[in-house]
């Protein structure tokens, strides 16, 4: 697989995974953390993905509480190429910085931006997508990829696809970006086969990404471009710029516009939100109950679920259906598959209680 001239990966890796407390913390957040038990994290295997793609041009954006795990797990990305953000201000922020940075050093170049936390299991079909991404970006187009629904889901966002784009097989016009629908709205988009899910996925040239933020935004736009003129303005800067996430600061904004591209794809996409979706991606192999870690660990008797043992105990279920159970030296949760989106308000909780250590 050859890399695609004047691409560069940029992997935006932040966020705490609250619904996954207490295997994901705020100082160990879950891209750093081995969820398909195959040896390598979902940060090391984003960087799997797309080093075949942009070669030795990969930036990771990533908290500075969290800069030294990341270059531990990725020994070969630089430190020059590792991006700490000073504190967090959404997807906004860190992609528009790397998008300002990329704008100095690179006039040619394309930028792609890919969670470090997604779990995409072809490659290849990845990568056909992201070298049709990067052919149609090339032509000024911010393109986002549109990965094909397998089921109705109220959990993802949603990319309405427009009419084909004739002279860029393969794209179509984005109509507009739809907010996590009820699962019944859902069922009739994918019943009319023109909603993808919206991945949060997006390739274009760095200039037009901060043109584009620039028409509702422009001192935001402009702030990212004088800390990339001047990197010692940083720590001035970087906590005047608004948090934002990409998709509400331009990609709705430009779809309206009509400057937003799809490219409809469909290879196999997981965002692992909670443990719920987690123990779906695990349940494949058939068991009945579903273990992370050490098998050795759990005996399970008459029950379903998940358990994910990290204490050195034996975790023992008798006869519990779809049952969740992590447990870490410090932190026990016990709850079901159907519940798993509220494990974030357990980490609320703590917080509020002063127990932030916890978190």
């Amino acid at each position: 697989m050859s890399a695609i001239d004047h691409f560069w990966a940029v992997i935006p890796a932040g966020g705490a995974g609250t619904r996954l407390w207490p295997l994901s913390r705020s100082s160990a957040p879950k891209f750093l953390h081995d969820l398909r038990g195959e040896g390598r994290t979902l940060l090391q295997e984003t960087l799997d993905r797309l080093a075949p793609l942009a070669s030795d041009r990969v930036v990771v954006v990533t908290g500075q509480a969290h800069r030294e795990a990341v270059l531990a797990q990725l020994p070969e990305v630089g430190p020059d190429s590792v991006i700490a953000e000073p504190s967090a201000r959404d997807s906004m922020a860190a992609i528009g910085l790397a998008a300002a940075l990329l704008e100095r050093s690179d006039p040619d170049a394309v930028m792609g931006s890919f969670a470090a936390d997604h779990v995409i299991s072809d490659p290849e079909l990845f990568a056909e997508s992201v070298r049709r991404a990067v052919d149609v970006a090339r032509e000024d187009w911010l393109v986002t990829l549109g990965i094909e629904p397998t089921f109705p889901s109220s959990a993802f966002g949603y990319v309405h696809v427009g009419d084909p784009l004739p002279a860029l097989p393969g794209a179509a016009v984005v109509r507009e970006f739809v907010e996590k629908p009820s699962v019944a709205t859902a069922e009739g988009y994918l019943a009319t086969g023109r909603y993808r899910w919206n991945a949060g996925m997006f390739v274009v040239r760095p200039t037009v990404l901060l043109d584009l933020l620039a028409q509702w935004h422009p001192d935001f736009a402009a702030a990212l471009r004088a800390i990339a003129a001047e990197p010692q303005r940083l720590d001035e800067l970087w906590p005047t710029l608004p948090k934002i996430a990409l998709d509400h600061a331009v990609a709705e904004p430009a779809a309206d516009a009509g400057r937003v591209a799809v490219v409809p794809s469909s290879f196999p996409w997981e965002d692992i939100g909670d443990f719920d979706a987690l123990a779906t991606l695990l349940e494949a192999g058939g068991v009945p109950v579903a273990v992370l870690g050490d098998a050795g660990a759990v005996v399970a008797q008459d029950s379903t679920g998940l358990v994910v043992p990290g204490s050195g105990r034996v975790v023992a279920v008798i006869g519990l259906e779809d049952v969740v159970v992590v447990d870490t030296p410090d932190a026990l949760l016990v709850t079901t598959r159907a519940r798993a989106q509220e494990v974030k308000q357990v980490v609320a909780a703590l917080k509020e209680s002063g127990r932030a250590e916890l978190t």
